[in-house]
């Protein structure tokens, strides 16, 4: 009988030993992992999540985008917001916050430029191919991203004022608060055609015909890492990674065009 009860006494001591083990194991893997909060402008969202799932497997680690207008996103990191790494769609954002001493300024590099076009759905019986077509009668409503704040709204009002169509067609104009929601409004049918990114065009849904890049200002897009960050090395080896061999060709499937160098 004694017998009995060491044999079960050791089977149970082995067992909790397996288990300790199991659980500190599993707690040490966990704490590898280390988490990256990048605030990104909407015109990122289709492709970020795809170099994001790629840039996660590399590392082991975990990415949580932050997706929004690059004017408000960066008003969030001037009153603290905890991001590591802000990629605008704009570079005059960056060099702002880099002038406040708010991101590591040998980070800031220019990692793509994006362009703007005209859309509608595909179903629809406009059509609306230049900047002129805005003005048919059929044309009851145009979203645009806010220009106050979206540096695609503002590129696309740089493009109405350059072809002398912004007086004529602004109360048309209804405003996204970012690049996303300007596409939503196209997309639920509360406007007939917006003007929207090239990154965010999807061919089985929407019509797309791109605005020449000489309407408006370079659509340059700044990426930096945040000051402060505990995560300095990871978010610049997600900045390398946007314009290397894998994160590249993603960017330029969206439509980005992605400059050489650092």
């Amino acid at each position: 009988m004694k017998k009995s009860y060491l044999t079960i006494i050791i089977v149970l001591t082995f067992s909790l030993l397996i288990l300790t083990t199991g659980c500190t194991s599993t707690k040490s893997k966990d704490s590898d992992v280390h988490e990256l909060k990048i605030a990104a402008a909407s015109d990122l969202a289709l492709a970020f999540n795809d170099i994001g799932k790629l840039f996660e497997e590399e590392t082991n680690s975990k990415i949580t985008f932050s997706f929004g207008s690059t004017g408000q996103l960066a008003d969030q990191i001037e009153n603290g917001a905890p991001f590591d790494v802000f990629a605008a769609a704009n570079i005059k954002f960056v060099d702002q916050l880099r002038e406040k001493d708010l991101i590591l300024p040998e980070t800031q590099t220019t990692y793509a430029f994006g362009r703007i076009g005209l859309s509608t759905l595909i179903d629809s019986s406009l059509s609306i191919k230049n900047l002129e077509d805005l003005l048919k009668p059929e044309v009851k409503k145009i979203a645009i991203a806010n220009p106050e704040h979206a540096p695609y709204g503002l590129a696309a009002k740089q493009a109405l004022k350059k072809a002398g169509l912004w007086e004529e067609l602004e109360s048309k104009l209804v405003y996204g608060r970012n690049i996303s929601d300007t596409l939503t409004f196209i997309e639920t049918g509360n406007v007939e055609a917006g003007i929207i990114a090239l990154s965010l065009y999807k061919e089985e849904e929407f019509t797309f015909h791109i605005i020449d890049d000489h309407m408006h200002a370079p659509l340059e897009q700044s990426i930096a890492v945040i000051r402060p960050t505990n995560q300095e090395e990871l978010a610049k080896q997600f900045i390398t990674f946007i314009k290397g061999p894998i994160g590249k060709p993603i960017m330029e499937s969206y439509g980005f065009i992605v400059p050489e160098g650092k």
